[in-house]
């Protein structure tokens, strides 16, 4: 009798198994990446080319929304305002950061300690900060103006004031620092020692050495941030929201604060989803001319090997 014959077992190499343990292992990202971004990024690039209030049905008119945004006043306003933050908030925050991490990159004893007070506002939610700010600034019983008060000053009134709203959200940015700091801190430390030491023999002093060696050294990090902080300055909304409402006189009405009026207070969503995309295609413009920027003032280790 001839044994029976036996179907053939579909076998795996080893390089097979270890491509679908791979797929598998970063599938949950992207269907969530699918779900969560790129359906509602595809779904507001539809609802832009729409009429729609949100409760209705979407109505197609085409590039109308686009055309409406060119002589809206208030798009222009808005976009004025963030770029004011911006360019003030952005500097002033990673050279305060940058100060700070040149301090506690020393080896002296409670340098840990100062670096996790210095860390702690970035663990808070912008609601809270926004909250404890109002009330420091407050004109008539705020902490600010008590100090100026004992200095013989008379404080402005901040929030309440349309010459001085945007700068204390300037002033509130640059109080949070603890990120930043924390990433120039790991910037400094991987600076190579005898780099300094070469500059020293070199006569080089404090200054030269900061100016040739840690700067140039730190760039890569400085251009992260850089990047990282112009985006996060262009979606500014909670604490604009929560402490001014965009007041007072607009003083303080920011881009996206304007995009939320406009979608969830006057249900005008279909307009709305435009001026998201504008704002998406201006960040991408901002990132695009830091990048082709980034050859002339940012220096790599392997560059300067080379």
């Amino acid at each position: 009798m001839t044994p029976p014959t036996r179907s053939p077992v579909f076998r795996l190499t080893l390089r097979q198994r270890e491509t679908i343990s791979g797929y598998l292992t970063i599938l949950p990202w992207f269907v969530g990446f699918l779900v969560f971004t790129a359906g509602p990024m595809m779904a507001s690039l539809y609802y832009s080319l729409t009429d729609w209030g949100l409760v209705d049905q979407p109505k197609f008119i085409g590039l109308m929304n686009y055309q409406k945004m060119l002589s809206d006043p208030l798009v222009w306003q808005s976009l004025w305002v963030t770029v004011k933050f911006t360019i003030t908030s952005v500097p002033a925050r990673l050279i305060l950061a940058l100060i700070v991490a040149l301090l506690l990159v020393r080896p002296i004893k409670g340098t840990n300690l100062m670096r996790t007070i210095y860390f702690i506002p970035s663990v808070v939610g912008g609601v809270p900060v926004a909250l404890l700010w109002m009330w420091m600034l407050n004109a008539d019983y705020g902490i600010v103006n008590y100090f100026l008060k004992l200095l013989g000053i008379n404080g402005p009134g901040w929030i309440a004031d349309p010459k001085w709203a945007l700068w204390s959200l300037v002033l509130m940015s640059c109080w949070n620092i603890g990120s930043p700091m924390v990433i120039l801190v790991a910037g400094l430390q991987n600076i190579a020692p005898h780099l300094y030491e070469a500059a020293e023999l070199d006569g080089a002093n404090g200054w030269d050495k900061f100016r040739f060696v840690t700067i140039p050294m730190l760039s890569p990090t400085l251009f992260f941030l850089l990047v990282s902080s112009v985006i996060g300055a262009f979606q500014v909304f909670d604490a604009a929201y929560v402490m001014t409402s965009g007041g007072p006189l607009r003083a303080t009405y920011f881009y996206l604060l304007y995009f939320y009026q406009t979608g969830f207070r006057y249900l005008n969503m279909g307009y709305a989803s435009a001026l998201v995309w504008l704002l998406f295609v201006l960040i991408i413009i901002m990132t695009a001319l830091i990048f082709r920027s980034s050859s002339l003032w940012v220096f790599y280790e392997s560059e300067v090997k080379k």
